[in-house]
């Protein structure tokens, strides 16, 4: 069976060096399943690889959209499915790498298959919220979906307004859509750079710094006009809104992207603990060792 070696972590914990030493190693090519990284308009601020980089190991899905084409998880999944079958067709191996631990497990686990929410479901919705708010959208949800209700949040109004839009709409319980998900005809590795907290901090905050050297300022002033888009809410960029109108300094935005990074990488480290997939390894001999022991 084809083998998907999946190398994740926090920004700046080395995840491009050594996912390129494993593709390298192997003679293959590399998926990024970096969300940030997707659009070319945003060069400096998601830390992208570089033309050297992208010269050692051949990348999919670095700057290969506009920013006005934004790729969900599971749109990438599925497009992500379709450059691995050519990969696999020459090689038995094939390298995903990223941070954003969502897009991450898209592909390679694949995400519950939902009906598309229609008009009328949300308007049902909301004359349900405006008229009997959270006690009568759990009412409804309690109907509608016992299986479901039993184990949501009941207290959590976005959840359950989520749950009866899909029930409204697909006619049938919420519960139902759960696990509908396309089989994967590859396996995956789970591996993660080793990397101490501090040295972690440090190594983002010189990034911050190198990103303002390269013009970071400029490029976000360029996407000012779209700042509302989702893609821009997003740490390297948003600092930037308040400078620009005048309500914080310079010198205070480069601060706060720091903070931001070192606090998104926090995050990051716990989403890619949370399920005891990935392994640390200490480089790309380690790495390589790991691999062929699966």
């Amino acid at each position: 069976m084809p083998t998907l070696i999946v190398v994740g972590g926090p920004t700046a914990s080395g995840k491009t060096t050594l996912a390129i030493d494993i593709a390298r190693h192997y003679g293959t090519e590399i998926v990024s399943g970096d969300s940030r990284q997707f659009y070319r308009e945003m060069a400096i601020g998601n830390a992208r690889p570089d033309e050297e980089e992208l010269a050692a190991a051949k990348h999919h899905f670095i700057a290969d959209r506009s920013i006005l084409e934004p790729l969900t998880a599971g749109k990438f999944a599925q497009e992500a499915m379709l450059r691995l079958e050519k990969i696999f067709r020459t090689n038995d191996r094939a390298v995903l790498v990223g941070g954003s631990g969502l897009y991450l497990r898209a592909l390679c686990a694949g995400l519950d298959e939902f009906p598309e929410v229609t008009e009328g479901a949300r308007t049902q919705v909301q004359k349900l919220l405006e008229e009997r708010g959270l006690p009568g959208m759990q009412a409804e949800l309690q109907r509608l979906d016992p299986v479901y209700f039993a184990t949501v949040d009941q207290q959590n109004g976005r959840r359950l307004e989520r749950a009866l839009k899909i029930c409204y709409s697909g006619g049938a319980p919420y519960s139902s859509f759960l696990g509908n998900r396309q089989q994967r005809t590859f396996q995956s590795i789970y591996l993660q750079p080793m990397i101490e907290r501090s040295e972690l901090y440090d190594r983002i905050n010189r990034r911050v710094d190198l990103m303002d050297a390269a013009g970071l300022e400029a490029e976000a002033h360029t996407l000012f006009p779209l700042r509302e888009l989702p893609a821009l809410q997003t740490v390297g960029y948003q600092e930037w809104w308040p400078h620009f109108n005048g309500l914080c300094t310079r010198d205070r935005a480069l601060e706060l992207i720091k903070q931001n990074s070192r606090r998104y990488a926090k995050r990051q480290v716990s989403w890619f603990n949370r399920y005891d997939l990935y392994r640390p390894v200490g480089g790309v001999k380690e790495a390589i060792e790991r691999i062929e022991k699966s």
